[in-house]
């Protein structure tokens, strides 16, 4: 039997997910999945490479659905919507923003990165884009390193500095909650601290969900962590605790470093 916690439901729930399955064909990727996580909260998705982390992370904007073999079941809310329950995809991915294991920035202008979205949105208004580039490379910590060049290409920035603008284009749409699937994974020590210390600073206006592989960046950014194996999630609480006192024995094998 599973042995996890699921932290205490408040009626302000930013994520509620019951008894979840997915299904990619005839294989069961995520089993009875319960979860839930508050407005303005940081949960890391941590576990060996096929588990359900990066599943699990694209229940909430919907990518499986990009997968014809994909079925999911069960129920999952976001502040009390189903999102599989006949809630427009287009207008959920604008609600939930994606970041991806490697920057992959558009072949365009800094500027013009930022500025897509909305356009594609019918936003056409100079004065608004200009601010809009503007507030949402401050939120990234990349305003000041680039203000001077918005009208070259993004192709020409660092690989660290391609990931921040990468959360400026989601954080320009305006989404509620952000999902980070390895964000760090490609990038050097210093651009993985930047990501890491800029994820403090978006958790005050957002709901962030990280997959990683790396324990320390876990512990340091994340205020929960689910712990996934096989398919289901073995332990899911408070990071301190998941991590000084583990409630189930396959946790504290996998942060110890005994297998994964």
């Amino acid at each position: 039997m599973n042995e996890h916690r699921v932290p205490e439901k408040k009626a302000s729930l930013k994520l509620d997910v019951r008894e979840l399955d997915v299904f990619y064909g005839a294989f069961q990727a995520l089993k009875k999945i319960t979860f839930t996580l508050n407005p303005r909260e940081i949960a890391a998705f941590i576990g060996p490479s096929g588990c359900g982390k990066s599943t699990f992370l694209r229940v909430f904007n919907r990518m499986n659905d990009l997968i014809p073999s994909c079925r999911v079941t069960g129920t999952a809310l976001i502040d009390g919507q189903d999102i599989y329950g006949g809630m427009d995809v287009t207008e959920l991915r604008s609600r939930v923003g994606m970041v991806f294991q490697k920057p992959n920035p558009f072949n365009m202008s800094i500027f013009d990165n930022i500025a897509y979205g909305p356009r594609m949105q019918g936003r056409r208004d100079k004065g608004f884009l200009a601010e809009l580039v503007e507030v949402s490379l401050a939120k990234a910590a990349l305003w000041n390193e680039v203000k001077d060049r918005l009208k070259r290409s993004a192709m020409g920035l660092s690989g660290g500095q391609q990931q921040r603008l990468c959360i400026a284009r989601s954080i320009a749409m305006q989404p509620e909650i952000i999902l980070m699937d390895e964000p760090t994974s490609a990038l050097d020590p210093l651009a993985t601290g930047k990501i890491e210390e800029l994820m403090g600073e978006l958790k005050k206006e957002y709901t962030i969900i990280i997959v990683t592989h790396a324990m320390h960046q876990a512990a340091r950014v994340s205020d929960k962590t689910a712990f996934f194996l096989l398919g289901d999630l073995v332990e899911y609480n408070d990071t301190k605790t998941v991590f000084t006192n583990p409630r189930d024995r396959r946790t504290e094998a996998y942060i110890s470093g005994r297998f994964g």
